[in-house]
């Protein structure tokens, strides 16, 4: 038993003695001496409409390819231990089953009470990352976001996890993940072409595999560098926060509530644009991260980037970036917006007032 292993099994929450008593007793009351069912994963809607031969053949070739939920394994790497995979999952089964589920479709337990939903990683679409509008995140992405959590949302913060730890649960996250979007392509060729051809899971395999090398390299930098926020740059980035587009959907108070605020995100669930005001920065409390939320888009959501549309005024991203986070101190000094607009600073210096304001959000 690995260390990872042994610490997956003794972490987990101890009941009284009394408690557990009770609890067992009546767990034997109802179900009997018989075993909990192992866990499986599910095949996905799109495979589930093909005929039984068909659906067969994709289990199959998702088993020898990507495992079974008793067995998983890295799609494309037999170098990757088996038992750090097997870890990976203990932490997962133990700490993230019950929001995103066996498969990693999203659909846990306990998944149908939140909002926003937990992520289906069957899509390989993550919101939060440090990529272009549409790629795939780097490995560093989803370290990030497990340790961080995603503040404002269900998902909680697990830097108190080893390091080893958090290794292994975003190696069993990609397992799933991989698992999701092989399934994905051979759901469609299924589709399309009534077969499978012999050939095909190899390319299909080489394709997912692909998306995801090319992901570790080509992180968003800024266009410009940083400057130090001041009132001209938080004015700047208010004037752009009304006439770029961000107030008609963020409202011009940045509380987000407008009619048009009301979309549906790639998952098919309703979504809508943050309020700003909460101070919630779920994509990370850093200016370089509401910079590539503001450059590149998020993932999966309506929200675009705005790096082509203000490619001839680059700098007006910071400025943005810092009018996001005077909006987002408002209600963390006290001074909630009333309905409109939010009224501008007048006094401020590069180093206090709405300079600091900016910062702080940080």
């Amino acid at each position: 038993m690995t260390f990872s292993q042994f610490r997956a099994r003794t972490l987990r929450p101890r009941w009284p003695l009394w408690l557990a008593a009770g609890a067992g007793a009546v767990v034997i009351g109802v179900a009997g001496c018989t075993r909990a069912p192992e866990p499986e994963f599910v095949s996905s809607d799109a495979v589930k409409k093909l005929s039984p031969e068909l659906q067969s053949r994709v289990v199959a070739i998702l088993d020898e390819n990507c495992g079974t939920a008793a067995g998983p394994k890295m799609l494309g790497d037999q170098k990757m231990e088996s038992e750090h995979v097997k870890a990976g999952q203990a932490l997962y089964m133990e700490n993230c089953v019950r929001c995103h589920g066996v498969t990693g479709d999203g659909n846990g337990p306990v998944a149908k009470f939140m909002r926003p939903r937990p992520r289906d990683y069957r899509k390989g679409i993550f919101k939060f990352t440090t990529r272009p509008y549409g790629s795939r995140p780097r490995r560093a992405d989803l370290l990030r976001t497990v340790r961080r959590g995603i503040p404002g949302t269900s998902m909680p913060s697990f830097r108190l996890l080893p390091d080893a730890d958090i290794e292994a649960l975003v190696d069993y996250v990609l397992v799933l993940t991989h698992r999701g979007e092989l399934e994905s392509e051979l759901a469609i060729e299924a589709d399309s072409s009534n077969e499978i051809a012999a050939g095909f899971p190899a390319e299909a395999t080489a394709s997912v595999l692909q998306r995801w090398k090319t992901a570790e390299s080509g992180e968003v930098q800024a266009l410009t560098p940083m400057p130090v926020f001041g009132v001209e740059n938080v004015k700047r980035g208010r004037q752009a926060f009304l006439t770029k587009g961000c107030s008609k959907c963020h409202g011009e108070d940045g509380r987000g509530q407008t009619r048009d605020n009301n979309f549906v995100d790639s998952w098919g669930f309703q979504t809508r644009a943050a309020d700003l005001t909460s101070g919630l920065l779920h994509g990370g409390p850093e200016p370089i991260d509401v910079y590539r939320r503001v450059h590149s888009g998020i993932n999966g959501t309506p929200m675009p980037g705005f790096a082509s549309a203000l490619s001839k005024e680059p700098e007006t991203i910071w400025d943005l970036v810092s009018y996001v986070f005077y909006v987002s101190n408002r209600r963390r000094e006290k001074e909630i917006p009333p309905a409109g607009p939010i009224p501008q600073p007048v006094t401020a210096s590069a180093n206090g007032g709405a300079a600091t304001s900016a910062k702080s959000g940080s």
